[in-house]
């Protein structure tokens, strides 16, 4: 599969991306989709090099979608790790205490 297609399946993976992870999206439509795309990449390289799955092949694989959803999920869950604790925001338990 060429990168094209890796991009345009990114572009998809992560919208799709933004509908599964839970919380709030601080992101806009730009950084999803750079972040669906290269969850795509991502994901396609793992499970193509490192767990050797020889299905990653076609546009329309349902192995080839996962990865890529998988991939994008988990750069966005990464994001909004990163991104959480570098605001000034605080949340959770310890909120309101100082």
């Amino acid at each position: 599969m060429g990168i094209i297609a890796w991009i345009i399946l990114g572009l998809v993976a992560g919208a799709v991306a933004r509908m599964l992870v839970p919380g709030k999206d601080p992101q806009g439509l730009i950084i999803t989709f750079v972040l669906g795309i290269s969850g795509a990449l991502l994901g396609g390289f793992v499970a193509t090099e490192v767990l050797h799955v020889s299905g990653i092949q076609g546009f329309f694989n349902l192995s080839t979608w996962l990865c890529a959803i998988a991939g994008a999920a988990a750069l966005l869950l990464g994001y909004h790790l990163i991104t959480g604790r570098r605001s000034g925001r605080r949340t959770g338990r310890w909120a309101g205490r100082r």
